[in-house]
C-alpha cells in the first residue's frame, strides 16, 4: 500500500476486512454515524442476491465477480482463480459521493463505480461452487450497504476467453450519484476527503498501483493521481 496519504487519518478507521464485513461492524458503523442513509437489511440483501439467479435464486456452479476498484487490491472474500479482464459498455468513474467510508459530511469523498459507455479493465475472481453462498454474502454485505450500486451480469473478456461475471454498476437514480464532474473537482475532493475506511487518496493510489501491477494501467486514473499528489503537496 502506498504511504503518501495524509497523516490525519481519523482515529476510528475500521479496516475493510472479511471479519468486519461478515460481523456487520461496517454496517453498524454506517447506521450509527449517518442518519441520512438506511443500510439494507439482511432480508433486502438476500433478495438482491437471489434476484441474480432466477428462477429459484440459487447459483448453479461457480460464480465470477468483476473487480474494478478496491476489489482488485482488497477483495476480502475467498476465490480460487483470478484473471485480468475487460468489460465493454461501462467505464470506471469517480461518480459516487460518500459521507462515510472515504469522506465525511464536512468533506465528502468520491468512490468509483461503473457508469454507462466505453470499457473497463480490471480483474475477475472465480468463486468455487462450494463457497458461492458464503462468499457472495460477504460481497453483498460489502458492496450493497446501501442501494447505490446495482449488481449486473457482464461479459468479461479474459486471456482464456469470455466469462459471465457480476459487476457492481452505479445506480443512477441514487441521491449520491454525481454524474460527470470536472476533473479538477474530482482531484480536489479526493485530495482532502477522509472517512472511517481511511483517506480517499489512498483508495485512488492503491487502485492505480495495482492496475499497473497487473499490466492494465488506466491513463485517466494515473493522471488524476498525479494531480491529487500535486494538490496535496501544495498543502
Amino acid at each position: 500500500m502506498m504511504n503518501d496519504c495524509p497523516p490525519e487519518i481519523p482515529a476510528d478507521v475500521i479496516p475493510l476486512t472479511r471479519d468486519n464485513i461478515r460481523s456487520g461492524k461496517i454496517r453498524e458503523w454506517v447506521a450509527k454515524h449517518d442518519q441520512h442513509f438506511t443500510p439494507m437489511s439482511d432480508e433486502d440483501l438476500a433478495a438482491s442476491r437471489a434476484a441474480m439467479f432466477p428462477p429459484d435464486g440459487k447459483p448453479d456452479g461457480a460464480v465470477w465477480v468483476f473487480g474494478y476498484g478496491s476489489l482488485i487490491w482488497n477483495p476480502a472474500f475467498d476465490f480460487d482463480e483470478k484473471r485480468p479482464a475487460t468489460v465493454y459498455g461501462v467505464h470506471r468513474r469517480f461518480c459516487l459521493q460518500t459521507f462515510l467510508g472515504r469522506g465525511s459530511r464536512e468533506r465528502p469523498g468520491l468512490m468509483l463505480a461503473l457508469d454507462r459507455g466505453g470499457c473497463c479493465r480490471g480483474v475477475v475472481f472465480r468463486i468455487a461452487p462450494e463457497h458461492v453462498e458464503s462468499e457472495l454474502d460477504v460481497i453483498w454485505r460489502r458492496e450493497m450497504v446501501t442501494s447505490s450500486y446495482k449488481p449486473t451480469w457482464m461479459t468479461a473478456m479474459t486471456p482464456q476467453g469470455p466469462v459471465r461475471a457480476i459487476g457492481f454498476a452505479i445506480n443512477r437514480k441514487h441521491e449520491r450519484y454525481t454524474g460527470v464532474l470536472p476533473e479538477e473537482t474530482v482531484a480536489e475532493t479526493i485530495a482532502h476527503a477522509s472517512g472511517f475506511l481511511g483517506p480517499c487518496c489512498e483508495y485512488l493510489f492503491n487502485t492505480v498501483e495495482h492496475l499497473d501491477e497487473i499490466g492494465m494501467p488506466d491513463a485517466g486514473l494515473t493522471r488524476l493521481a498525479k494531480r491529487v499528489r500535486a494538490i496535496r503537496a501544495q498543502g
